[in-house]
């Protein structure tokens, strides 16, 4: 497979839009979008909090093979994502200890592996998030190409470059350009709306009730 690069997204979104996003838990947007563009249950963060919001920029690998990463950290803008498709393939480590700290001097704000990772510890004390499917310490070869900058799927999830791309300790979420427009107010007044239902719990009202369920005779 040839090495192909792309050019990085040139939309890009403010601190400030990124910083409200940040805001947001992954479940709140995932519910609101209809459980669609999350992720593979597998991909959880090296650590607890580690969450993030940022733009894609996209990496396919082949099997245990990590050269593109490589290419594509030079690629990076500060607060960008890195979202890698490493075929779910976690046997080999693509992403590691000197991959991480490239990244974080290129300000990379996460990166999210369809796949391994190794140098766990080194990982969790880097200031960047790291999200992946597995840990292994088997290292990568570099040889066998891939792609940076072009539409991938990550765990089960579509990605373009520049796509917004959210986490937490729940998982990850990818949200389209054409999926944002007032999305951020919904995802404001739905939790509004649970705060609300948890002050109502708290008071002793039932879930069912707040929820809307009907009678439980009406089941089964």
């Amino acid at each position: 497979m040839s090495l192909i690069l792309n050019d990085a997204p040139e939309a890009r979104l403010s601190e400030t839009e990124l910083s409200a996003w940040r805001e947001i838990p992954v479940a709140v947007i995932s519910d609101d979008l209809n459980r669609t563009g999350t992720m593979a249950a597998a991909i959880k963060p090296v650590g607890a909090g580690m969450a993030f919001a940022g733009q894609a920029l996209t990496v396919q690998v082949m099997v245990g093979d990590n050269v593109a990463l490589h290419y594509a950290v030079g690629f990076a803008w500060p607060g960008c994502v890195m979202v890698v498709d490493a075929r779910g393939h976690v046997d080999t480590a693509v992403w590691g200890g000197i991959l991480t700290c490239a990244a974080k001097a290129r300000g990379v704000a996460a990166v999210v592996i369809d796949g391994s990772v190794r140098d766990v510890a080194e990982l969790r004390e880097s200031g960047v998030a790291v999200f992946a499917r597995g840990v292994v310490p088997n290292g990568p070869h570099k040889g066998f190409g891939g792609s940076v900058n072009a539409p991938i799927q990550c765990a089960g999830a579509p990605v373009s470059p520049g796509d917004l791309v959210i986490g937490d300790d729940d998982g990850v979420v990818v949200v389209r350009p054409d999926q944002m427009d007032g999305l951020l107010d919904r995802c404001r007044a739905r939790i509004a709306k649970e705060e609300s239902f948890v002050e109502r719990l708290a008071a002793g009202v039932p879930s069912f009730e707040l929820q809307g369920l009907p009678p439980p005779e009406e089941y089964g």
